[in-house]
């Protein structure tokens, strides 16, 4: 559920920036989200196909880039890509590790006409 206040966001934020380009719609939503992040691109585009409807972004759509998980073992320093959600490290076996990439969420781009 939490991806209705999140597509609420994207869509507060195209409007506004197709208000200041004084663009006649918005064509296209570019959206990062990394491999840890929690939303689920068919919710997203599910609740924008609901939100957008009768604004300048109806019809818009959605392109998702998913952004690999990183972490870096806190025993041994190595960076690694999980395999399955699996968080033990590849080299020395620990578990404890630091997020470097993969929880990010953000608009990359949008497009207008």
């Amino acid at each position: 559920m939490h991806e209705l206040p999140i597509t609420q966001s994207l869509l507060e934020i195209a409007l506004r920036h197709a208000k200041q380009a004084n663009a006649k719609r918005v064509t296209d939503l570019h959206i990062v989200m990394g491999e840890l992040a929690t939303m689920v691109d068919d919710s997203i585009q599910f609740y924008w196909d609901i939100i957008a409807e009768g604004t300048l972004a109806q019809g818009a759509t959605l392109h998702f880039r998913r952004v690999p998980a990183e972490l870096q073992c806190m025993a041994c320093f190595t960076k690694y890509n999980p395999k399955e959600k699996e968080l033990v490290c590849p080299n020395c076996g620990s578990v404890g590790a630091k997020i470097i990439a993969g929880e990010e969420f953000s608009l990359e781009a949008i497009d207008v006409d």
